[in-house]
């Protein structure tokens, strides 16, 4: 079983950068596909980004593609999302998740596939 835990959030103006980090510990970070999620106030929880654990083939939320950058040093046991041009849609608490399955790229966006979370790390957007 492996524990996650997030960390990097924060109070960030428009415009700014984050990196979210997601601390694995009790296994190796490579044995699993891994994800960022996100909920924002008042609404469901949405997928973010994933990297698959055998490839590592990342995955991105298609409205975020080119501000989100998903990643992973398996080395390190940690995985990252580099945020960059936040906006104020972007304020949401974000979840780190991971799962054993081998997932077909259609069901990484699934959170349903997830067997662990961490407690989440609170990003807010604001002037």
């Amino acid at each position: 079983q492996v524990q996650l835990q997030e960390s990097g959030g924060g109070l960030v103006q428009p415009g700014g950068s984050l990196r979210l980090s997601c601390a694995a510990s009790g296994r190796i970070l490579r044995d699993y596909t891994m994800a960022w999620f996100r909920q924002p106030p008042g609404k469901d929880r949405e997928f973010v980004a994933a990297v698959k654990r055998a490839s590592n083939m990342a995955s991105h939320r298609n409205s975020l593609k080119g501000r989100f950058t998903i990643s992973r040093d398996n080395a390190k046991n940690i995985l990252y999302l580099q945020m960059k041009s936040l906006e104020p849609d972007d304020t949401a608490v974000y979840y780190c998740a991971a799962t054993t399955r081998s997932l077909i790229t259609s069901s990484l966006s699934e959170d349903q596939y997830y067997d662990y979370w961490g407690q989440g790390a609170q990003v807010t957007v604001s002037s």
